[in-house]
């Protein structure tokens, strides 16, 4: 009977809530032109992402390995940007604040999602490097368009699964106290900390994820920077070293602009007491600017799809003498008849 009324106590006195309340920015002067700012991004995000899939999909020389998981990092880029920016507009510039439960879930789960996706991603680019410039001779075989398909649906389906376990977590915490959110978003960290029973379980998910999900692929490109390393002090000639050190700057730029700012972030909230509206700008920031860098980073700074896009600039050209052309062809006899018809 003790057992059975403890149960039936736990259950009453689970709590969930209809809505979550996100604070956001709060206390500072002309924060809106922050979120005007984020609009801008946003903008440059979808252009910028789409004109690189556009880009893969027309032009039949970026058919390669690679280019499936280029095509993959800037589908999760622009993903995650639509995950995040429009909903945080809308909640902070036209103050939309409160978010029901469920849809606060979701919008965990695709901002996690995302993120993880574009993780992954950059080491399966990484990978891809590694054996370009370590196995030159057996690049052709080993990074097939099948293979790098597999690995991107691996990638996928460990991020869809670890996310989706992350945001399950949460239905199984009460939230009998405060249900406001000290972030930007539907955060996983500041929501758990608000939950009143046992949440040691979400705690040990969430330290698990980060060494999985960023950690681990941070070391695992390190690591495959130094085998490049390694593999080009092998190389004797300077100019065919400059050439293999090029095809790996725009990896090692998008790498670095990715990792370092959320690192710093996270190193930061541990080492030091960050106030929480630094701590928002700057990991908002930290998710919003890279996704709208990378595909001007991979434009400027890769000349296959440099090549690609001159190549469709000409077709363009082309096409729009052809069509030029034909219209005046078609406009001509008319031209004429109406001459003789004045005459």
């Amino acid at each position: 009977m003790t057992s059975l009324g403890s149960s039936i106590s736990a259950n009453t006195t689970f709590i969930r809530p209809a809505s979550f309340y996100i604070n956001g920015l709060y206390n500072i002067p002309h924060a809106k032109y922050y979120y005007v700012f984020l609009c801008f991004v946003y903008a440059v995000t979808v252009l910028g992402n789409s004109f690189i899939m556009c880009t893969i999909y027309l032009v039949r020389s970026l058919h390669t390995g690679k280019y499936i998981a280029v095509f993959n990092l800037a589908v999760s880029d622009l993903c995650g940007s639509s995950a995040l920016i429009p909903k945080l507009v809308d909640m902070f510039l036209f103050e939309n604040q409160y978010i029901s439960y469920e849809a606060c879930l979701l919008n965990m789960f695709f901002v996690l999602f995302f993120m993880t996706l574009q993780s992954l991603t950059l080491l399966v680019l990484a990978y891809d490097r590694v054996i370009a410039i370590c196995f030159p001779l057996r690049y052709n075989a080993i990074v097939t368009k099948a293979a790098m398909t597999m690995m991107i649906g691996v990638t996928w389906i460990c991020s869809v699964a670890i996310i989706a376990l992350l945001v399950a977590l949460i239905t199984r915490l009460s939230f009998c106290r405060s249900t406001t959110v000290d972030s930007y978003f539907c955060d996983h960290g500041p929501i758990y900390i608000l939950a009143c029973n046992d949440k040691s379980v979400s705690y040990v998910m969430a330290v698990l994820c980060f060494a999985v999900l960023a950690c681990l692929p941070m070391l695992l490109i390190i690591v495959s920077y130094l085998c490049i390393g390694i593999a080009l002090l092998k190389v004797s000639q300077g100019i065919e070293r400059l050439k293999a050190m090029k095809t790996c700057t725009s990896h090692l730029i998008l790498v670095a602009i990715f990792y370092l700012p959320f690192f710093s972030i996270n190193m930061l909230s541990l080492t030091s007491s960050i106030k929480a509206n630094d701590r928002m700008i700057n990991s908002a920031l930290t998710q919003t600017i890279p996704p709208m860098l990378n595909p001007i980073i991979y434009t400027l700074k890769t000349e296959e799809v440099m090549q690609a896009i001159k190549i469709l600039y000409k077709q363009a050209k082309v096409a729009a003498l052809q069509g030029m052309t034909q219209c005046t062809i078609r406009i001509s006899p008319q031209l004429r008849q109406d001459r003789r018809e004045k005459k």
